[in-house]
Order: C-alpha cells, then sequence, then structure tokens
C-alpha cells in the first residue's frame, strides 16, 4: 500500500527533531542538485552560443591573463 503525500507529511511531523532536521537536509540537498544540474545545462548552452558567435567573427576576444587581470583589477 502507497502512502499519501498527507500521510506521509503527518509521519515526518510526529518524528523526533533531530530526525526531522536530517531528512530537511537531505530533501534540499537533492533538490541542489537538480539546481546544479539545470545550472549547468544553461551554461553549457550559453557557451556554445558564445562559441558560435565567435567563429562567426561577431564578438572579439583576448588572452584570459588579461580578461582576469581586468576583473580582479575591478573587485580590488
Amino acid at each position: 500500500m502507497q502512502l499519501t503525500i498527507e500521510e506521509i507529511e503527518e509521519k515526518i511531523l510526529n518524528l523526533p527533531i533531530k530526525d526531522r532536521a536530517r531528512l530537511a537536509e537531505r530533501l534540499i540537498a537533492s533538490l541542489e542538485i537538480i539546481e546544479d544540474q539545470r545550472v549547468e545545462h544553461l551554461w553549457l548552452i550559453e557557451a556554445e552560443k558564445r562559441l558560435k558567435e565567435y567563429r562567426a567573427g561577431n564578438i572579439d576576444s583576448r588572452p584570459a591573463q588579461e580578461a582576469l587581470h581586468e576583473a580582479l583589477k575591478k573587485i580590488s
């Protein structure tokens, strides 16, 4: 017999606080993995878009060292 979400919630809310906290951490961590995967996927799409634009000659490039130096200058 499968429990309903309401039955699961009721059982969880009757657990000792330490167990509820542990379960909450695990649930949040599982959501973070999904979000991390989503963000990684979006960055991959953006990188592919930028590479396509670069190869088409629509954007310029510069050495990474130069870009990093400028970024560090701006935040310090």
